[in-house]
């Protein structure tokens, strides 16, 4: 076996020199990998198998402690011993941080944090740099040798059993630190790469979903506008704090007197728009916004869902297009979710049905405040267009062919949409805080359905109103703390002590 040196498991008291320890092993696996596959690729005959190790954290714990914070996360729930493996430490400095620093300030009395290589090989694919371009250069002769020489991704270990709570422990084994593993998180960076056209390292940790172009046309026009917004020195109001806007193709276009990072020049345009395409407002404390156009139907709302969720955000939240359900809706009225009907089925054997999917309190009174503040309504005036209630999403694009009013009337849905069931029910089962408000564009129920002209001139007076309501209710959860905003309602009995 040719590997790199392999460092000794060393505890920590200080979250600095252990998160120095973890960049330290991941960097020099990741070297090696590249150095060997260079020497493959020139023709290097290579005879022993090539292999290299992610690093792992791990903690212990003698006795229940009461934590020492009023955070759901940041502490180990019982006695025992955890562990979990850490990828791409760079990207993820400043989460890993502040877990390593919760954890001995809540266990440091009687612990400390071990840092070694573990026994979980990196996959070669997933330590390519981003530019390297590696299969469509190979012959079938290099893909049959490869696959004898270095380790192949291996889907048994990125399955989602530790977030479905499915996971049991083999015995004597560690119990986990984390939601995933290192090659689960790998495993979503890559997929994050090929369906937003963005590297994920632009990714911010407020996340807003869209079902339309629309609404991404007018979230380029807001950025580009926002960098065009020199910094006032002399300015009695708070700075809106974004630096950077990213395109598809990781094209960066900085604030006026920003300065030009070496690595900004970097992106191309691309010759198609990516399956779902995002773009980011960058804030230098990671706490921007990025909107992510999933389009239409539930699959879609799965599959972004499912990778965004290892970048560990902050909250998501949907902004669209629903059917309005009842008679006293008017085009153009909000919905503003509070309980979802699961019709759309993608999520089933991960959670349950009958899992419940609770609101949560500080994102929808962000999201009331929203309304309230950009329409500059008063508490009655907002009864007049905004409606708090359930929103039935379906996999079903043509559902209006099918009998479902008794259904939808019996759960008193008030909206229906493609989407925001998944959206809600994948923050529940990721722990990521969520919330939906919706734009009721056509009623097919009472006679009211798209059509072509009446679309467009919907589309032009609400997507901007519509869109400027998301971006606020993003600022005031950012106002409030985000520290607060990761709910104990996400969190099981026996939780993982990583946010």
């Amino acid at each position: 076996m040719l590997t790199p040196p392999l460092y000794p498991s060393t505890h920590f008291d200080n979250a600095e020199a252990a998160f120095e320890y973890v960049h330290t092993i991941y960097e020099g696996s990741v070297r090696h990998l590249r150095e060997q596959f260079k020497r493959f690729m020139r023709g290097d005959k290579i005879t022993e198998r090539v292999r290299a190790y992610y690093p792992f954290v791990r903690m212990t714990a003698s006795a229940v402690t009461q934590p020492q914070t009023r955070l759901a996360y940041g502490f180990l729930s019982d006695p025992g011993l955890f562990e979990t493996t850490l990828t791409s430490p760079n990207m993820f400095k400043t989460y890993y941080l502040e877990q390593f620093r919760l954890l001995l300030n809540n266990h440091g009395h009687e612990a400390v944090l071990e840092i070694g290589t573990s026994s979980e090989p990196i996959p070669i694919h997933f330590s390519f740099e981003e530019h390297d371009h590696i299969e469509g250069t190979l012959s079938v002769e290099q893909r049959a040798a490869m696959r004898g020489l270095f380790d192949l991704p291996d889907l048994s270990a990125m399955e989602d059993a530790i977030v479905n709570g499915t996971w049991e422990p083999e015995p004597d084994q560690p119990r986990p630190l984390s939601l995933f593993t290192a090659p689960r998180v790998d495993f979503s960076l890559q997929r994050l790469r090929h369906y937003t056209g963005t590297l994920p390292e632009y990714f911010q940790k407020f996340v807003l979903f869209t079902n339309y172009q629309f609404y991404i046309d007018e979230f380029v026009r807001v950025g580009h506008e926002l960098m065009q917004d020199a910094r006032d020195p002399k300015a009695m109001t708070e700075d809106h704090g974004y630096v950077a806007f990213v395109e598809p193709g990781n094209l960066v276009t900085r604030r006026v007197g920003e300065q030009v990072h070496p690595g900004d020049g970097a992106g191309v345009p691309l010759p198609r728009t990516p399956q779902m395409s995002a773009y980011h407002l960058i804030r230098e404390d990671g706490c921007g916004i990025t909107m992510v156009n999933i389009g239409v139907g539930p699959a879609n709302a799965k599959t972004a869902t499912d990778h965004i969720a290892v970048l560990r955000p902050h909250a998501w939240l949907m902004l669209g297009h629903c059917a309005g359900l009842r008679s006293t809706q008017e085009l153009g009225d909000y919905v503003l979710a509070h309980a979802y009907v699961r019709d759309d089925h993608v999520l089933d054997e991960d959670l349950p049905q009958w899992v419940p999917i609770p609101p949560l309190a500080e994102i929808q009174i962000a999201l009331q405040a929203a309304v309230t503040e950009v329409l500059q309504l008063s508490d009655d005036e907002l009864k007049n267009v905004m409606r708090t209630g359930t929103v039935a999403s379906t996999d079903n694009r043509n559902w209006e062919l099918l009998p479902h009013e008794k259904r939808l009337s019996q759960s008193r849905a008030i909206a229906l949409d493609m989407e925001s069931a998944t959206i809600a029910a994948n923050g529940f089962r990721f722990r990521v805080p969520y919330g939906t408000l919706l734009c009721v564009s056509d009623k097919p129920l009472h006679g009211e359905i798209k059509l072509p002209g009446m679309a467009d001139q919907f589309y032009r007076l609400r997507v901007s109103q519509h869109l400027r309501i998301g971006v606020r209710a993003v600022e005031l959860l950012r106002l409030r703390g985000v520290e607060r905003l990761h709910s104990r309602k996400l969190r099981s009995f026996a939780e993982v002590a990583f946010q």
